[in-house]
C-alpha cells in the first residue's frame, strides 16, 4: 500500500495543474490569474513531497518518474504558458491578439526541460537550468505583481514587450547549461549545507516582507548563490 504514497501525491500535483489550467484558460482578467498562481504553488508542494515520500517509505516506483514529468507539464508547463497568454492577450490590440501565442514558447521550452531532466545523471545532487516550478512561480508571481502595482502594469503591458522579452529570457534559462543549487538534504550540518540555508532564510524573509512580489527576488538570489557555490567547487 505504501508504495502507492508516492504517486498519489504526484497525482495530487497533476489534479492541481488541471484546476489551474481551466481557471488560466478562463481568465478574462488579471485577477483571474491570483487564483491560478495559488493552485499552482500547491502543486509545487505536492511536487516537493512526492519525492520526500518516495524516499521516505523507500518506495520508488517504475512509473514514479515519469508520472511526475506528466504532472509537471501540465501544473509547471501548460499553466505558465497560459499565464503569459492571458497577459499577452488583455495588453494586445486585437487585430495582434494572435501574438499571444508565444506564451506557449515557454511551454514548448519546459517540455524540453522536464525530458533532459529525465535523462541527464548530472542532475542527481544539482539542476542544469532553471527547474520548472520555479519558472513557473516566477512567471505566476508577475500576475500578482501586475494585479498589486497599476504603475507596473501599465508599464509592462503598455506595449507588452517585456513580456516578450521574458519569453525569450525565461525559454533560454529552462534549458541552459546553468548549474543550480538543489535542495537535496544529505546531512543538515551547516557547512556543507551553508548557501542551501542561507537561500531558504532569504526566501523567507523577502516572502515576509514582499509576498508574490518577493519571487522574481528570490530567482535572482538562487542563480547567484548557485554561481557562487559553482565557483568555489570549480
Amino acid at each position: 500500500m505504501k508504495k502507492h504514497i508516492p504517486n498519489f501525491i504526484t497525482c495530487l500535483n497533476l489534479f492541481c495543474g488541471c484546476i489551474a489550467a481551466v481557471y488560466a484558460v478562463n481568465a478574462t482578467e488579471i485577477t483571474d490569474l491570483r487564483i491560478v498562481t495559488y493552485l499552482m504553488l500547491l502543486a509545487a508542494f505536492f511536487d516537493f513531497i512526492d519525492g520526500f515520500a518516495a524516499r521516505l517509505l523507500n518506495a520508488p516506483s517504475a512509473i514514479g518518474k515519469d508520472l511526475d514529468s506528466l504532472a509537471d507539464m501540465v501544473s509547471f508547463g501548460f499553466v505558465p504558458g497560459t499565464i503569459l497568454y492571458t497577459i499577452l492577450k488583455l495588453s494586445l490590440l486585437p487585430e495582434y491578439d494572435y501574438l499571444a501565442y508565444a506564451g506557449y514558447i515557454v511551454t514548448v521550452f519546459s517540455a524540453l526541460r522536464l525530458a533532459k531532466f529525465n535523462n541527464d545523471e548530472r542532475q542527481s545532487d544539482m539542476f542544469i537550468g532553471v527547474p520548472t516550478p520555479i519558472n513557473a512561480l516566477f512567471i505566476g508571481s508577475l500576475a500578482f505583481i501586475l494585479d498589486s502595482y497599476p504603475i507596473i502594469n501599465w508599464v509592462v503591458q503598455n506595449p507588452p514587450y517585456f513580456i516578450f522579452m521574458l519569453i525569450i529570457v525565461q525559454s533560454y534559462l529552462l534549458v541552459s547549461e546553468l548549474p543550480l543549487i538543489a535542495l537535496k538534504f544529505k546531512s543538515f550540518n551547516w557547512n556543507s549545507n551553508k548557501l542551501r540555508y542561507i537561500l531558504i532564510i532569504s526566501s523567507v524573509v523577502f516572502i515576509i516582507l514582499f509576498k508574490f512580489a518577493a519571487v522574481p527576488l528570490i530567482l535572482f538570489v538562487y542563480i547567484l548563490l548557485s554561481l557562487v557555490q559553482y565557483k568555489l567547487s570549480s
